[in-house]
């Protein structure tokens, strides 16, 4: 089984996305988070903040996890 980068919705403080990326590379959503952070506030926020809403509409939300329709609506 191969690994899927996915939006995790019920690990979110946004869309999820820093908590799938940190699922895919196997490392702690903290410090996804921070890095994501950090590159936000240095690239002068327009290109970093683009690239997460084009991931939010890209990356698929995880199936796998349980959650219903009113964590999606958060």
């Amino acid at each position: 089984m191969s690994k899927q980068l996915t939006r995790l919705p019920n690990d979110k403080i946004i869309f999820g996305i820093c908590s799938g990326l940190a699922q895919y590379f196997e490392i702690d959503k903290t410090v996804v988070r921070i890095i994501i952070v950090l590159i936000f506030c240095l690239s002068g926020f327009f290109p970093v903040g683009l690239l997460y809403i084009i991931a939010y509409f890209i990356m698929p939300v995880d199936n796998s996890s349980n959650f219903s329709s009113s964590d999606i609506i958060r």
